[in-house]
């Protein structure tokens, strides 16, 4: 007999038939292919066919992506390309007053030997780079002139910031930026290694500095000009701009006329339906757009032809609406409706009292020695948890006798009042005038902690001449304020009767960027056309140069602005709610008043759209700042500034970025009145400070209260003349605690107005040179 362990054949085993081939055929995989060609593996051996295949689909594939470069960077150019195409708007703006755009300009031009007879110190001058095959258009910008800096800048296609090598950056417009190095002529390497941390402090992409003393440098700061591809402004998508060369000023009416401005139309199609807004002056209606071609040396001059006009559906200058206030007058009521308030009290009065008796008494038991007036202030069993109720009525009594002998020591007022439950009773007290201010200002002068401050950041002091009632009388309980309702619509300001509301307006900016796309008689972009704008003032021709952006339909009506904001962190200052401000968004410049408030996690409304009201701008925190001004389609970037004694030197205040114009936004300012749990007994505390008048509690009585350390209660009781009051928690309230009761009430800005820059005798100066 064999050793070997003998084992039966599995016949338990089943195997089914796949559903479906292993092996796919060729149409099945010409079909999943659809016309792509396999990419070959790139670890194939090298020696092989197959790598040597690999190299070439490789070099083919950068050939490509070589070629596709290539050829959007010249579709991108062919508006700047030949000498007599659109020029390059190249902003020159010195950081220190020992330079000036002029001489960098010069410096530029003699690389490519070319004279400055003519190059303005402030302005423009026109330079044909024939080595380049382009042209470029410099705006020189005189020292701390930064309103016309800001302008020449959102025009601009290149910026170009001149540096000292002897003088350091005024401090005053970066507080904490580094200092310019001292230049000597043994450390040029360091230096500009320092000139260009420097400048990457405020523009982290910049990867060189050119020194125009070197012609090298000149040279190739001149190619980069002149070849590179200008940065995609995404604020200005969709939109028309012109950098004004000539502008003529035509007298129509007394101190408007008709103002004319020659020069290239620039990024969307311009058209004359559409209004344009001019920095420092206003928005304005065109009349008509001419051609405006250039007359070239030995050739006949070419007419100008008409290119487009203002049709019947050209955008209006009306920016608000007119209050209609005869709609809300108030009338007396009519004689019917006299008689209906008659008949309805008549059936009122009609409806028989309750028969006595038929209400159920309740059998209360009264302590030893207790008055019936002090028994009102015994709290029912049901109020209280029924574990804790283990004493005898003898020992309640007992107790209320102890607390009796201990208030005969005491000094006794005129209402002496007793407040107890069904366990223990608390004495209560009503001081006198002298003692109770003494008390209270005894509680206001304690010191809290910072913590306690940033975690109830709006707490308020009641005011003592002035009733609660009548003090906050705008305000509002709120049971949840995130889920709470809010009317936005019920007691709106005059303001909100002035402004224009969007039903929805993503839906709207589709519908205007799509027509605008679709419009038909537009001046194409790289033409040179003349600009007739109507209603001008004669100072407007006075700019130099004058730069004019169109803007798209409705950008003209004025509504509820709201921006996300964050603070710059190197301005100390205090930024208030309601602080004047000036803000930068698009072309425009208002002097607004914001108010801000918290951004919501994500963006969004909310529940109910009521977001919390900030007292201040904080450092470290995105606000949202609400301000009224012309709507602005797309995500602009804003920079908000503060006035200083000079005009040009006002302080960076936060920057950000629009958000959208919600009328809807319910912005409710926060005020925590607190108190102080005088006497406590488990769940039940007697508050004062909080109010100083009996009617007072009983006014804000339905308000829901809470506790520093969590508790929510309510009003039960007004406790005396002085404002003291009973309260019943939903647990055992600590005597350290706080009891704050929260109102809120919605906030509004102020109406904004377009800010004017000031004239000065060194701006009038520089215009005239």
């Amino acid at each position: 007999m064999s050793g070997t362990a003998h084992h039966h054949r599995p016949t338990l085993k089943q195997q089914n038939k796949p559903f479906k081939s292993k092996h796919a055929t060729k149409s099945s995989l010409k079909e999943a292919a659809k016309g792509r060609v396999p990419r070959e593996s790139p670890k194939a051996g090298s020696g092989t066919k197959a790598a040597a295949q690999t190299r070439l689909n490789r070099r083919n594939n950068a050939k490509q992506a070589q070629a596709l470069k290539r050829n959007a960077l010249v579709s991108a150019t062919r508006l700047f390309s030949g000498v007599d195409g659109t020029p390059r708007i190249v902003a020159v703006i010195p950081l220190t007053e020992d330079v000036s755009a002029r001489n960098a300009v010069s410096s530029l031009a003699e690389s490519l030997d070319i004279a400055l007879d003519d190059c303005p110190e402030h302005g423009l001058w026109k330079m044909k780079a024939d080595r380049f095959k382009t042209s470029l258009q410099f705006v020189n910008i005189p020292y701390k002139r930064m309103y016309a800096a800001l302008d020449a800048c959102k025009a601009a296609d290149y910026v170009v910031f001149v540096l000292s090598s002897t003088v350091e950056a005024s401090p005053k417009s970066s507080p904490s930026s580094p200092p310019t190095p001292i230049w000597t002529p043994k450390s040029r390497p360091g230096v500009l290694k320092s000139l260009l941390s420097f400048i990457q402090y405020f523009d982290p992409s910049q990867t060189r500095v050119f020194d125009l003393h070197a012609a090298a440098d000149r040279l190739n700061a001149l190619r980069a000009l002149a070849e590179g591809k200008p940065a995609d402004v995404r604020w200005r998508e969709g939109r028309a701009w012109l950098l004004g060369e000539q502008a003529e000023w035509e007298e129509e009416a007394e101190g408007l006329g008709t103002l004319k401005v020659t020069g290239v139309a620039r990024g969307a199609p311009l058209s004359a339906n559409r209004l344009v807004h001019i920095p420092n002056f206003g928005d304005f209606q065109i009349s008509k757009i001419s051609s405006a071609p250039l007359t070239k040396p030995g050739k006949m001059e070419v007419e100008p032809a008409l290119l487009c006009e203002a049709g019947d559906d050209a955008d209006s200058l009306v920016s608000s609406n007119d209050p209609d206030d005869m709609a809300n007058e108030q009338t007396w009521p009519t004689e019917e409706e006299m008689q209906g308030a008659e008949a309805a009290a008549a059936a009122e009065a009609a409806i028989p009292d309750a028969k006595q008796g038929t209400t159920p008494k309740v059998v209360r038991r009264i302590p030893k020695g207790m008055s019936e007036y002090q028994a009102s202030w015994i709290i029912d069993e049901s109020e209280d948890d029924a574990d804790d109720d283990r004493r005898s009525d003898n020992e309640m009594m007992d107790a209320v006798e102890e607390e009796e002998e201990e208030m005969q020591d005491m000094p006794v007022e005129e209402d002496h009042e007793m407040e107890t439950d069904s366990r223990r009773s608390v004495a209560f007290q009503d001081l006198d005038n002298e003692e109770e201010a003494k008390q209270l200002e005894t509680w206001r002068n304690r010191q809290r902690e910072e913590e306690d401050d940033l975690t109830f950041p709006d707490e308020i002091d009641t005011p003592k001449d002035v009733p609660a009632r009548t003090r906050f009388q705008r305000f509002r309980g709120m049971r949840s304020f995130r889920t709470s309702p809010w009317d936005p619509y019920e007691n709106l300001p005059r303001d909100y009767a002035r402004i224009f509301q969007f039903e929805d307006f993503k839906r709207t900016e589709r519908g205007v960027r799509r027509r605008a796309d679709e419009e038909l008689g537009v001046v194409e972009p790289g033409t040179r056309v003349t600009v007739y704008l109507r209603g001008v003032p004669r100072e407007a021709s006075d700019l130099a140069p004058v730069v004019l952006f169109a803007l798209l339909q409705h950008e003209h009506k004025i509504s509820v602005l709201n921006f996300t904001v964050q603070r710059n962190t190197e301005y100390d200052g205090s930024v208030r709610s309601k602080d004047p401000l000036i803000l930068c968004v698009g072309p425009r410049r208002m002097r607004v008043n914001p108010i801000y408030s918290q951004h919501t996690r994500g963006g969004g409304k909310g529940a109910n759209n009521v977001h919390k009201f900030e007292r201040f701008l904080r450092h470290g925190v995105t606000s949202v700042a609400t301000t009224y001004g012309p709507v602005a389609f797309g995500k602009q970037p804003c920079v908000w500034l503060r006035e200083t004694e000079d005009v040009q030197a006002p302080q960076l205040v936060a920057t950000g970025t629009f958000m959208n114009p919600d009328t809807t936004r319910v912005i409710a300012k926060r005020v925590i009145l607190t108190g102080h749990p005088f006497k406590v007994h488990k769940k039940t505390a007697t508050v004062r400070y909080m109010f100083f008048n009996a009617d007072d509690v009983m006014y804000f009585k339905p308000i829901q209260l809470h506790t520093k350390y969590g508790r929510t209660g309510h009003i039960r009781e007004s406790l005396g003349t002085h404002g003291y009051l009973k309260a019943h928690f939903d647990g055992p309230v600590n005597q350290m605690d706080t009891v704050c009761m929260s109102l809120y009430k919605r906030v509004f800005p102020k109406w904004a107005q377009m800010w004017v820059e000031p004239r000065t005798a060194e701006a009038d100066m520089a215009m005239e040179e």
